[in-house]
């Protein structure tokens, strides 16, 4: 419920920008304000991953795909239901308005990011554990490594396809240092947030590791 909630939610909010005042080429990083929310996300994925396993996580991430678009097509169908209130009709779109370069956007960066952090999670994990059970306990590694990468191919298709495509901010020289000060500032942040996430993983996964110690010990 918390990695459904928090995708869904994170898709509602990451049209406002939000600026943090520290500049990168020039300019102040602006953050599409889901970052916070998002970061769940990869958090719910790798607890997942690490208590029951590959094909659990990936098939959460498949169900995740399906209730964004569940979602998408709920906000879409009730933006043009009859109104009573033209001016909430107004804040309506003005808050939940779909568009649809940020749906491709979202969809796109989501699937290829989370398929990549099982699959690198995974990989790293089987890895360490089969040189050294004793490994279980250093499961930071995967955690942060998964996360960190799959970060990276989030934020560059995302925002990306979102701002650069979207808002044609990869064809206005003017807007391209906007642009890449968004790009770095937003993984700089998600690799902060993939830091302080660790303790959670660790109280969340607790009980797994000491079972898949001694199973395989």
């Amino acid at each position: 419920m918390m990695f459904a909630v928090s995708l869904v939610i994170s898709n509602v909010i990451t049209a406002k920008l939000v600026d943090v005042p520290i500049r990168l080429f020039g300019e102040n990083i602006q953050l599409p304000s889901a970052v916070l929310c998002y970061a769940v996300t990869f958090l719910m994925t790798d607890v997942i991953g690490e208590v029951w396993g590959k094909k659990e996580a990936n098939l959460c991430v498949r169900w995740g795909f399906i209730v964004q678009v569940f979602a998408s097509l709920i906000i879409i169908i009730t933006q043009y239901l009859p109104t009573t209130d033209s001016q909430m009709q107004a804040s309506y779109e003005a808050v939940l308005g779909q568009n649809w370069v940020f749906v491709i956007a979202s969809l796109v960066a989501y699937l290829s990011s989370q398929s990549w952090d099982v699959l690198i999670f995974h990989k790293i994990r089987d890895h360490m554990i089969a040189k050294n059970p004793d490994n279980i306990r250093n499961r930071w590694i995967w955690n942060n490594l998964s996360t960190m990468t799959s970060q990276i191919i989030d934020t560059v298709l995302f925002i990306g396809i979102a701002f650069g495509l979207g808002y044609g901010w990869l064809f206005d020289s003017a807007m391209l240092p906007t642009l890449g000060a968004m790009c770095v500032g937003q993984y700089l942040m998600k690799v902060l947030l993939a830091l302080i996430d660790t303790p959670f993983f660790y109280l969340l996964t607790r009980n797994s590791g000491a079972k898949k110690t001694a199973s395989l010990s």
